[in-house]
């Protein structure tokens, strides 16, 4: 069977000596000596003297190796080589009254949807556990979903539902024995983990705001298209979970023609897997759509951002295409690295399937295998340049893309409180702290879901949308969600709103540091920071914090970016924007936790003071330069005195905010913070809906 794999060379390679990268390799062979992975031909078009057209031969054709020297490749990409088709052994492994799954298996229920974890905080053995992560293009839940979802928490996991970065859940503490029970619920339930990990794309992200508007709904449909185009076609999943029994749902025609076109050499005709082969792609594939101005998905952090270009009657006309994004990076090792995407170009809307299957197969074709570092995408753009990049794509495409159409400001939404959907009904934004669903918070959605029968969607921020509400419904909803510690927007504190962090420990094999048991006290002693050197309560700073440089929470974005480095120890990065259009940049190592205030107090003190009219944080620290803001930190010997440190705004005089910061002290908390609860508590009590 006939399997893809890249050709780079050295050359490529070379041109950039920052990179210090590995050759790459171009083939390898089974231990059979069976050829599995060859050597392509070149897929650059040459014209004729005569200027005849181009042709490009089939990607997929095998010619004869070069088998003079042995190639270097990942131990997961043997993995993949002998798994049939993500098949074995993972199938054999499950059977086993061992509570845990081998390396090989590890690595291919990935692709299934899942990851092996161990409770860390627990010293002895290990007490082994899965974590299932759902695939939800837009962050569409039906009622029915969510409610087994839920259901499956309960029973089979640790009681609460995680919302993720990516709009899908995780479901965390599924014992082995379990697994084939909670996934085949899942699947029966119209849902899935088909794709959620693993090396091909994964959860397809797109504005979860449920508008009846052309715009919306145009973004909403090319994601579910680009999903359903990049799902895996061999069946391992539906063979693993349900005996073969295969859940067919119609797939939309366009899709359906442009999975099996070959007419510029992007597809095995005779495999299982059209598009991924057996060896699927080198790591990750991440993907996001939206329309202009709506950034709440993060565009430039995928591997391929989307975004749908309308006309001056609001038709959609094509999309602009960037490329190259990506998180990831390992401390102290500068070859690796944050990326935003870049422009690549535009094409008009019936082409998008067909560009993005080019883009991906650049990718697969062209992406290191031998060094999992540097396998993601923005590492093979960076290596190449984006105008390389582009003539191999047009290759694969089998056109030229136009330049990319101007685009007005780009803005983060939320879309948190009530709105109007369009068609008469409401939807409901809720923000949930660091996306965990539990206790009285999961049983109050529970109730109200199953009651008004309402179908949600999964924001990229790990919030909740509740749809479809109907105009009577929404005082007795907004009652109980109160009741149950939802709190509308406007009481929640401006720093949780915006906030994100990882799960990291204890179950997270790569955590070294607490994200997102540790960011609650975190953004606490930031908004007593903020009171301390005069900053009112509506003003805010975007906060991410992760447990490692891997950036599951997208912190270098953020305005400002924990990123653990250590035991209570984390990477300070500044420079993100409110809007996500600008990376951060690494400002001071090795922070340890209990000294955070030396960095944030002299950072906000002078923010204060010397931003401009309106400049965010980010836009602060951008202008003055890490050079100086580290000078300051430096020799910061604290608020100068007189400055105000009393928010009077809130406390008339400072008598009260003495007796208030007493009695604050004694729950661990800020004056500022308990004024707010009790305020809070006597609205949600008290107010008529």
């Amino acid at each position: 069977m006939t399997t893809s794999f890249g050709a780079a060379t050295a050359a490529i390679i070379a041109d950039d000596p920052k990179l210090h990268l590995a050759r790459t390799f171009t083939g390898f062979r089974t231990a059979s000596n069976s050829l599995l992975l060859t050597k392509r031909p070149q897929v650059f078009s040459t014209s004729s003297a005569a200027g005849a057209s181009s042709l490009i031969r089939a990607v997929s054709t095998p010619v004869k190796p070069d088998t003079s020297v042995e190639q270097k490749r990942s131990k997961v990409e043997i993995f993949k080589e002998n798994s049939n088709f993500i098949r074995y052994p993972l199938n054999e492994e499950l059977l086993t009254d061992a509570p845990n799954i081998n390396e090989a298996a590890t690595q291919l229920i990935k692709f299934h949807g899942s990851y092996q974890q161990y409770n860390r905080d627990e010293r002895g053995a290990k007490s082994y556990s899965f974590m299932l992560r759902t695939k939800n293009p837009c962050g569409k839940v039906s009622n029915k979903l969510y409610l087994v979802m839920d259901d499956l928490a309960d029973q089979f996991g640790i009681g609460t539902l995680r919302l993720t970065t990516r709009q899908t859940f995780q479901l965390h503490g599924v014992l082995k024995k379990d697994l084939k029970t909670v996934m085949s619920a899942i699947i029966k339930s119209m849902g899935s983990t088909l794709g959620a990990c693993g090396d091909l794309n994964r959860n397809v992200l797109a504005p979860a705001a449920p508008y009846y508007r052309k715009d919306y709904l145009f973004a909403q449909k090319t994601a579910e298209n680009i999903a359903a185009l990049l799902t895996p076609q061999s069946g391992f999943y539906y063979d693993m979970w349900v005996d073969g029994e295969k859940v067919m749902t119609a797939e939309p025609p366009e899709v359906v023609k442009a999975r099996n076109d070959n007419s510029h050499g992007t597809n095995f005709p005779d495999s299982p897997e059209p598009i991924y082969g057996t060896q699927f792609l080198p790591r990750k594939f991440k993907i996001a759509v939206t329309i202009p101005t709506d950034n709440s998905v993060d565009l430039f952090t995928n591997d391929i951002g989307v975004v749908v270009v309308f006309d001056a009657d609001g038709e959609p006309q094509g999309f602009n295409i960037y490329v190259g994004g990506g998180m990831g990076r390992t401390h102290r090792l500068e070859s690796t690295f944050p990326h935003l995407a870049e422009p690549l170009g535009y094409v008009p809307k019936e082409d998008i399937l067909y560009a993005v299957k080019a883009i991906v197969v650049t990718q697969r074709e062209n992406g290191r295998r031998d060094d999992r570092k540097y396998s993601r995408m923005k590492y093979l753009i960076s290596s190449w340049g984006i105008e390389k990049f582009r003539s191999v794509v047009e290759q694969y495409y089998g056109k030229k893309f136009e330049p990319c159409h101007e685009l007005p400001e780009w803005e983060f939404k939320s879309y948190l409180g009530w709105h109007e959907q369009g068609d008469g009904g409401l939807f409901c934004g809720l923000h949930v702290d660091s996306g965990r669903v539990q206790g009285i918070m999961k049983k109050t959605l529970r109730e109200i879901i199953e009651k008004y029968n309402l179908n949600v969607r999964i924001t990229p921020n790990q919030n909740l949308i509740l749809c479809d509400i109907r105009q009577a419904w929404k005082r007795p909803i907004t009652t109980a969600l109160a009741q149950g510690g939802l709190l509308q927007p406007r009481y929640v504190d401006p720093l949780n709103v915006t906030a994100m962090a990882c799960p990291a420990l204890p179950l997270c094999p790569l955590a070294i540091a607490e994200a997102e048991r540790g960011i609650p006290d975190l953004l606490k002693r930031v908004r007593a920071v903020f009171e301390k050197v005069g900053l009112k309560y509506n003003e805010s700073v975007a906060i991410r914090v992760t447990g490692c440089p891997n950036g599951c929470a997208r912190p270098y974005m953020a305005e400002l970016g924990l990123v653990g480095d250590g035991p209570n120890s984390y990477q300070i990065w500044l420079g993100g924007t409110p809007n996500q259009t600008l990376l951060a940049k690494a400002f001071k190592d090795k922070v340890k936790i209990q000294d955070l205030e030396k960095v944030l107090e002299p950072l906000f003190y002078h923010w204060k003071r010397k931003r401009l009219s309106k400049e965010s944080f980010g836009d602060f620290t951008n202008r003055m330069g890490l050079e100086k803001l580290l000078e300051l930190v430096n020799k910061w010997e604290g608020i100068p005195l007189g400055a105000s440190r009393y928010n009077l705004k809130l406390f008339a005089d400072k008598e009260t905010y003495e007796a208030m910061d007493t009695l604050a002290r004694l729950q661990d908390k800020s004056a500022h913070q308990l004024a707010m609860e009790i305020i809070r508590d006597y609205v949600a009590s008290h107010r008529k809906w």
